[in-house]
C-alpha cells in the first residue's frame, strides 16, 4: 500500500509570486466573462482580474459591479450607525415606523428582526412570483414596487413569533429600508449616501446603473448579456453596485475603522455575534455578516448574486486580510465562484505584514 498523499498547503499570500499564481488559478476556476479579485493584507492591496471574454473598453477593476444580497451589509451598517448615534434603538416596531398611527400587537416585528432574518418573513412576498414571472429572465424585481413591499408586509402574518427562528429574507431587509426611510423622513438612497457612503469616501458606489462606461455588464450562463439590475422596491436588499476598490475600502474599514470616523462605533458593533444556528451552532451571525470560525479567529463574509453577476465580500481580523471578489456570470448549479473566493480568504495570509521587519 502506498503512503498517503500529503495534504495540499497553499503558498503564503505574502509571497507575491505565489499570490499571483493563486489568483490566476482562482480566475480560471471561476470561469466567467469578467472576474476581479481585490485583496488587502494589512492595507497592502493587490487587484487581479481576467475572464473568458475580450476585456471591456473600461478596465474591469474600474467598473461598478452589482452586489446583490451583499447590499445587506450596507443596510446593517446603517442600522448599527443609527443605533450607535442614538437616533434609533433597533427595537422599534417596523409597522409603527412605516405608519406612526398603526397599532401593533404584543409581539411586533422590530427593526433588528428584519436585518437578522428573524422576522418570520419568507424570502420574497407570496404575490411577488406571479407579478415578476413575465420579466423573470430580465428584471423581475423592477415589477414589484416599494408600495407593494410595504403592503405585503402589513398584511403578512408570521407563522412563528418574531425573533425565534432564522429564515433568510430579501423581503425583510427591503422592509427595513422602507422603515428606516420613513422613521428618518429621508429617502433610502439619500440616507445611505449621507450616513454610510460619504463618511467612508465610497465615491465608486451607487444604487442605480448609469451605463457601460461605469457599470459592468452581467451575463447568463450561456454568455448572453443581461440588462442592469433594477431592484424595484428591494433597494435596501440588493441595489448596491460598487467598484472593487470601493468594496475593499468598505472591508478595510471593518478591519480598522478610520480614526475619527463617525462610523467607528457601528463598524465595531457589526462584528459582534447576535445569533447562532445550525448543527453545533456553527453558523454565527452578526447584525450584517455570516461569521465562521477559523484556526485563529473568526472570518466574516457575505455573498450576493443577481441575474448576471456575483459578489463575495469577506474579511479576517486575525490576519488583517480582506477580499472583494466579483464576476459577471449568473449563478448556476455547483457554481465555483463563492467556494473559490471563500477558500482564498479562509486559507489566510501567513507571515508578517508588508514592511514589517
Amino acid at each position: 500500500m502506498s503512503a498517503p498523499a500529503r495534504p495540499h498547503r497553499p503558498a503564503p499570500l505574502d509571497d507575491e509570486e505565489a499570490l499571483r499564481r493563486r489568483l490566476d488559478a482562482a480566475v480560471t476556476a471561476v470561469d466567467a466573462p469578467d472576474v476581479v479579485l481585490a485583496l488587502s493584507h494589512h492595507g497592502h492591496r493587490t487587484v487581479h482580474h481576467g475572464g473568458t471574454r475580450t476585456p471591456p473598453p473600461v478596465p474591469r477593476e474600474h467598473l461598478r459591479y452589482e452586489t446583490g444580497s451583499a447590499s445587506k451589509v450596507y443596510a446593517g451598517l446603517l442600522l448599527a450607525h443609527l443605533t450607535a448615534t442614538g437616533r434609533l434603538s433597533g427595537g422599534e416596531p417596523a409597522a409603527r415606523c412605516l405608519d406612526p398611527r398603526r397599532p401593533v400587537g404584543p409581539d411586533p416585528v422590530i427593526l433588528t428582526h428584519l436585518i437578522t432574518h428573524t422576522a418570520g418573513l419568507p424570502r420574497l412576498p407570496a404575490d411577488f412570483y406571479p407579478r415578476a414571472l413575465p420579466a423573470w429572465r430580465t428584471n423581475p424585481y423592477a415589477r414589484y414596487s416599494a408600495e407593494r413591499v410595504v403592503a405585503a408586509f402589513v398584511r403578512h402574518r408570521p407563522r412563528h413569533r418574531p425573533g425565534t427562528r432564522w429564515r433568510y429574507s430579501n423581503f425583510g431587509v427591503a422592509v427595513l429600508g422602507h422603515a428606516l426611510a420613513a422613521a428618518l423622513q429621508t429617502p433610502w438612497d439619500t440616507l445611505l449616501a449621507e450616513e454610510v457612503l460619504r463618511p467612508l469616501a465610497l465615491t465608486g458606489t451607487a444604487l442605480t446603473a448609469t451605463g457601460p462606461d461605469a457599470d459592468a455588464t452581467g451575463h447568463r450562463g450561456d454568455g448572453t448579456p443581461v440588462p442592469a439590475l433594477d431592484a424595484g422596491g428591494f433597494r435596501a436588499a440588493g441595489a448596491v453596485r460598487a467598484t472593487p476598490g470601493d468594496l475593499l475600502t468598505l472591508l478595510e474599514a471593518h478591519l480598522d475603522p478610520p480614526p475619527g470616523s463617525p462610523l467607528a462605533g457601528a463598524l465595531h458593533a457589526v462584528r459582534r455575534p447576535v445569533l447562532r444556528r445550525g448543527l453545533g451552532h456553527r453558523h454565527e451571525h452578526t447584525l450584517t455578516w455570516f461569521r465562521h470560525p477559523t484556526g485563529h479567529g473568526p472570518m466574516y463574509f457575505h455573498s450576493g448574486a443577481t441575474l448576471g453577476q456575483q459578489t463575495f465580500l469577506g474579511f479576517r481580523p486575525d490576519t488583517g486580510t480582506a477580499l472583494a471578489a466579483v464576476c459577471t456570470r449568473r449563478f448556476r448549479a455547483r457554481d465555483p465562484f463563492v467556494p473559490t473566493a471563500y477558500a482564498l480568504l479562509a486559507e489566510g495570509v501567513r507571515g508578517p505584514a508588508p514592511g514589517t521587519p
